[in-house]
């Protein structure tokens, strides 16, 4: 998502004004560790879409410029990240093989499947496509009129996949008639919207995954003058729909940055973790954040 109004701007420079320590948040996730990540080249920054591998040392992570690093993830003796080091870098390609760039590139979710196809979400002209590997080009995933009538910055910011191939997009601010979030379920080019999620007060999805245990993992942000709140909620799913919402965490005002990007996976100890990455939106006033939670099961 691109932010320009003046309460983002405002909201940007505030951002700080609560601690970065993760203790300025509530619910059942423990806070584990935020890592800064810097970089000086030209495709450093706007990530908004993650995935990171078992074993939790290596990601990838996608940028809102049809971007995609692969990272290596250094842990510290007590498992939290203490260096991400970029391995490889690409740019997505179009259907035609072309590089994505413009208002077509505008890339927000990622997903991966087991045999490590990439799903990629955009906005701009509202669309999912598959790669079957960083540099091959972009298969489309849905019919030009599924998406139609989604805000052009508002559209499909979270993308997850399920254990059977199944893709689950997610809009921002697009929703239904009775103010619930639209859940789109697309397998073999054929979507359709499968249930709906409760919007709970000003937060808005940004991010989404499946986790381990099968459950639909949906990560939220709020933005205040104070800065920006985030929020993790997850459901069972169900063939009628997604069950038992549980709210695992609420941040404060300015805790971290603009969290966008979840993963949900489970550490050396059979623990769930989530791991999110923030959103700087190419912005020196704002940061590159790895934060890690550990859920409950």
């Amino acid at each position: 998502m691109h932010l320009g109004s003046a309460l983002a701007i405002a909201a940007l420079l505030l951002a700080g004004a609560c601690g970065r320590d993760g203790s300025g948040g509530s619910g059942s996730a423990q806070f584990l560790a935020a890592h800064e990540w810097t970089g000086e080249a030209d495709w450093f920054g706007g990530f908004s879409g993650l995935h990171v591998f078992p074993g939790g040392a290596r990601a990838l992570v996608l940028n809102d410029r049809a971007g995609l690093v692969e990272l290596h993830l250094s842990r510290d003796g007590q498992d939290r990240i203490a260096r991400a080091e970029p391995r490889r870098h690409w740019g997505l390609h179009s259907s035609t093989g072309k590089a994505l760039t413009g208002w077509i590139a505008d890339s927000e979710g990622l997903a991966v499947d087991p045999g490590g196809a990439l799903y990629v979400s955009f906005e701009g002209v509202h669309r999912v496509a598959r790669f079957d590997a960083p540099d091959a080009p972009a298969q489309v995933q849905n019919a030009p009129q599924v998406f139609r009538g989604l805000p052009r910055n508002g559209s499909l910011e979270a993308l997850a996949i399920d254990r059977r191939g199944r893709l689950y997009a997610i809009p921002e601010s697009g929703r239904d008639s009775a103010g619930r979030i639209p859940v789109w379920r697309g397998a073999a080019g054929r979507w359709q919207v499968a249930f709906t999620l409760p919007a709970r007060g000003r937060f808005l999805p940004v991010g989404a995954d499946i986790g381990p245990d099968g459950r639909l993992y949906l990560l939220e942000r709020s933005l205040t003058v104070l800065g920006f709140r985030s929020r993790l909620r997850r459901w069972a799913l169900t063939d009628a729909g997604a069950e038992a919402e549980e709210t695992l965490l609420t941040t404060a005002a300015g805790t971290h940055d603009n969290l966008e990007g979840l993963s949900v996976w489970r550490d050396a100890g059979g623990a769930l973790r989530a791991t999110m990455i923030s959103d700087d939106n190419f912005l020196k006033i704002q940061r590159t954040e790895l934060v890690e939670y550990r859920l409950q099961d």
